[in-house]
């Protein structure tokens, strides 16, 4: 394998890496609102929800509903489907399990970090310079 090999993979994994970002930041965009965060909740507690159904159980109008979905929808974490005159949306749990794996990929990460000033912290104590 060439230098020029590496140096394709390398940008294919910064592209792919970048990509997962960019998803992960969606994810979290859409989640950061406590009344999405509360929509994602009710269609997951009933299985699927229409944003009829959902805005008589929020406190907003059913064309905030509509707009939260949408915000939703396109960071993965619901789909539609059309029944009749009805959009019906259910959960997509992988895009949850996607930004999970990222939060425990980065909290580990800190864990890492913290333990590492610990023991530096810990081995500079017993040598006697304080």
């Amino acid at each position: 394998m060439g230098a020029t090999d590496g140096s394709i993979t390398k940008a294919c994994r910064e592209l792919i890496w970048s990509q997962h970002l960019r998803t992960i930041t969606k994810i979290l965009i859409a989640l950061a609102d406590p009344t999405r965060r509360r929509l994602l909740h009710l269609i997951a507690e009933k299985g699927q929800a229409s944003a009829t159904a959902l805005s008589k159980m929020v406190i907003v109008s059913r064309q905030a509903v509509v707009k939260h979905l949408s915000i939703l929808s396109e960071a993965e974490l619901v789909t539609s489907n059309r029944v009749g005159r009805e959009v019906r949306y259910t959960v997509c749990p992988n895009q949850l399990s996607s930004a999970a794996e990222w939060i425990a990929d980065l909290a580990a990460d800190w864990n890492k970090r913290l333990q590492w000033i610990k023991e530096s912290a810990e081995s500079t104590d017993k040598s006697g310079l304080t």
